[in-house]
């Protein structure tokens, strides 16, 4: 007899180690029930193995795609929702900015809003994790399990640059101020690079799918939905947005709920994401403190 909840259950585990710079945590999400619907807010970039069931993305332009058995997600512009059919059981890797330059190595924007297949980008390795993964029962386990393929990619792809390092930390300390305005962001970076403004461009749509205001969008949004699922009022989280109307608009579109949805039961994954703060939330797009030599 299966004695495991009916709900959805989600467990994660904060990265340790060498790979603390390009992956934030790891999670497994088990549902043991039939079809199950879905809004997955944006986010920098997910690595998932879908260990049982199979369904649809469906993104915010309007087009659909089917999930893969190894599938990368890559920063999207706005959320996006899903129905699986269950049983359902993924193990993900949530990847800072810099581990989908480092692991990844696909410029964001190229596939965002879309489902990139594991398979292909990781090529036999891919396939044949996916396969163990099916023997093993805890999130430790998996964990322990791909960690190697995760350094061999390291190893693999090109070295993310010292001038692309001194622009993710500028965004990092950018995106947690108060009020982030597009010329702070610029001026961050001239004080310790010679990166122009059209670099800074090109690297926000390279790392994040995105120019810098709709990245200053999408942290502004993220930053209001978390404190309001935490409690706080409509009044005290609108002051960066021109008005209440502009902030249900913005935190919609990057979240799927409406402040007022955002209270109610919503989807378990999200809920997670916003209600605890060491669990990957955009502006932690680099650590602060960390030996970013190859190991």
């Amino acid at each position: 007899m299966n004695d495991r909840d009916p709900r959805p259950q989600i467990e994660f585990r904060k990265a340790e180690g060498a790979l603390i710079p390009h992956v934030e945590s790891y999670y497994l999400y088990r549902y043991d029930g039939g079809e199950i619907e879905g809004i997955e807010r944006v986010d920098l970039g997910q690595l998932r193995f879908l260990i049982q069931g199979s369904g649809t993305v469906h993104f915010p332009d309007g087009h659909s795609e089917s999930t893969k058995k190894v599938m990368i997600n890559g920063p999207g512009t706005a959320a996006a929702t899903y129905r699986m059919q269950g049983p359902f059981q993924c193990f993900g890797v949530s990847l800072r900015a810099i581990g989908w330059k480092a692991l990844i190595g696909l410029p964001a924007y190229k596939v965002t809003d879309h489902i990139v297949d594991g398979e292909k980008l990781f090529c036999e390795q891919a396939g044949l994790l996916w396969h163990r993964l099916h023997k093993m029962e805890t999130l430790e386990e998996m964990i322990a399990a791909i960690e190697p393929l995760l350094r061999m990619r390291q190893q693999e792809v090109k070295p993310v640059p010292a001038a692309h390092l001194v622009f993710l930390r500028a965004v990092r300390e950018w995106a947690a101020t108060k009020d982030p305005t597009i010329d702070d962001l610029y001026a961050r970076i001239r004080k310790s690079s010679n990166i122009g403004e059209r670099q800074v461009q090109r690297l926000c749509k390279d790392y994040f799918a995105g120019s810098p205001a709709h990245l200053k969008r999408k942290f502004r949004a993220i930053g209001a939905a978390m404190r309001i699922y935490q409690g706080a009022s409509v009044d005290e989280v609108v002051e960066p947005f021109s008005d209440q109307s502009h902030m249900i608009n913005e935190v919609r579109q990057f979240t799927g709920h409406t402040p007022t949805s955002l209270r109610a039961r919503i989807d378990p994954v999200l809920a997670l994401t916003l209600d605890n703060e060491t669990f990957h939330f955009l502006p932690d797009v680099i650590p602060e403190s960390v030996d970013l030599r190859r190991r």
